[in-house]
C-alpha cells in the first residue's frame, strides 16, 4: 500500500506534460487521454520495479512512448516511409538570407517566426514522420537530453541525434514552403541551388 501512496505522490505531477506529449503523438484528445490512462496504469503496476533516485519523468515518458508505439502504431500495418535526404541543411535560413529577408539586421530566425502562427508550426510538426516527430518533440518541446531520449525510445543515441537533425531540417523546409506560399520570401525555384 505504501507503494501506491508513493506513486500518487510522485507521479501525478507529471500528468499535464504527459498529456501534452500524448496529444502531440496521437493528434486526438480522446486518444491522448486513453494513452495517458494506459501509461499510468502500466506505471502503477510496475512502480515496484522503479528504482528510487532515477529519473521518474523519463521513466514515465518511456512507458508513454512504448505504449504509443505498441498500441497506436500497431494499427498502421506498414511503416511510414519518407525520404528527407533531399532536405538541405539550414534550408529555411539559407533561403531567407538569399531572398534578402535579413536586410534590417534582424536574424533570419526572427524574420521567419514573425510570419508564422502557432498553427503553422504545429501543422509542420505533425506532418513529420513519426520517428522524427517524436524525437523533435522530446528534445525541443519536452526538453529531454539526447541520452534521455535514447532511453525513452530505446534507440541508440546516434539514431536519436540523426532523427532530431533530420526532423528539424524537414521542419525548416516545410515552414519555408509556407513562407513562400504567403509571399513572405521569394521562391526557391527562382534561384540556383547550391
Amino acid at each position: 500500500m505504501a507503494d501506491q501512496a508513493r506513486f500518487t505522490e510522485v507521479a501525478m505531477e507529471h500528468m499535464p506534460g504527459l498529456y501534452s506529449a500524448a496529444l502531440r503523438m496521437t493528434r486526438n484528445p480522446a486518444d491522448a487521454e486513453d494513452l495517458v490512462q494506459e501509461t499510468y496504469l502500466k506505471a502503477y503496476r510496475s512502480f515496484g520495479s522503479f528504482q528510487e533516485g532515477t529519473n521518474l519523468r523519463a521513466w514515465l515518458y518511456r512507458i508513454l512512448t512504448n505504449t504509443f508505439i505498441n498500441s497506436y502504431r500497431a494499427a498502421q500495418r506498414r511503416p511510414e516511409v519518407t525520404d528527407v535526404e533531399d532536405v538541405e541543411d539550414l534550408y529555411l535560413y539559407k533561403r531567407l538570407s538569399e531572398s534578402g529577408g535579413t536586410a534590417s539586421g534582424r536574424s533570419a530566425e526572427d524574420v521567419a517566426l514573425d510570419g508564422f502562427t502557432d498553427e503553422d508550426v504545429k501543422a509542420a510538426l505533425e506532418a513529420l514522420p513519426e520517428a522524427f516527430r517524436m524525437a523533435v518533440l522530446l528534445a525541443d518541446v519536452e526538453g529531454f537530453s539526447y541520452k534521455e531520449i535514447s532511453e525513452i525510445t530505446d534507440v541508440p543515441i546516434g539514431t536519436v541525434m540523426s532523427r532530431i537533425h533530420r526532423g528539424r531540417r524537414a521542419l525548416q523546409k516545410a515552414l519555408h514552403e509556407v513562407a513562400e506560399a504567403r509571399g513572405l520570401v521569394g521562391s526557391a525555384s527562382g534561384g540556383t541551388r547550391d
